[in-house]
C-alpha cells in the first residue's frame, strides 16, 4: 500500500491529469487537462475557462474524479481520486496559480472573467500497479 506522500509524489511527476465531471443526464464526462498547478493537503488546483462545458457541469454537480497514470516499458501504474470540484473566482487564488504563459488563454490576464480556478478535494482513491488494485482514504 502506498503512503499518502508516495501517492502525491507520483501525481506530481505526471504530465497529464484526466478530469471527470457528471453531465445533466448523469453520465460521466472525461477530459485531459494540464496537471494541477498546486497541491495542498487533499486539494488539487487547476486553471481553466469559466465558460467551459466542464466548469458549467461542476457548478451544477460538484462530484468529480481525477486519474493519473504512468506507462513504463514493463509497468503500468494508475491512481484514481474521487471527491468534489469547486469553481473559484477568488482573485488571490487566481493570482497564486497564474503562470506567465496564461495570457495565451486569458488575454485580459489574471482578472479575465473567463479565467477561473478549479479546486478538487479528494476523499478517497484507488491505486493500480503490478496487476493489483487497492482502495485508500484521503482523510
Amino acid at each position: 500500500m502506498k503512503t499518502r506522500e508516495q501517492i502525491l509524489e507520483f501525481i506530481s511527476k505526471q504530465k497529464v491529469a484526466f478530469v471527470a465531471s457528471v453531465d445533466e443526464e448523469g453520465f460521466p464526462n472525461m477530459k485531459a487537462m494540464f496537471v494541477p498547478r498546486k497541491i495542498e493537503g487533499n486539494s488539487f488546483y487547476f486553471s481553466t475557462n469559466t465558460s467551459s462545458m466542464r466548469t458549467q457541469q461542476f457548478l451544477k454537480n460538484p462530484k468529480a474524479s481525477l486519474y493519473f497514470y504512468h506507462k513504463g516499458r514493463f509497468k503500468y501504474e494508475g491512481i484514481m481520486l474521487v471527491g468534489t470540484m469547486e469553481v473559484l473566482q477568488d482573485e488571490a487564488v487566481k493570482r497564486e496559480i497564474w503562470c506567465v504563459g496564461d495570457t495565451m488563454y486569458y488575454r485580459q490576464g489574471v482578472t479575465d472573467p473567463d479565467y477561473c480556478v478549479l479546486r478538487f478535494t479528494a476523499v478517497r482513491g484507488r491505486h493500480y500497479c503490478d496487476l493489483k488494485s487497492e482502495s485508500f482514504e484521503m482523510a
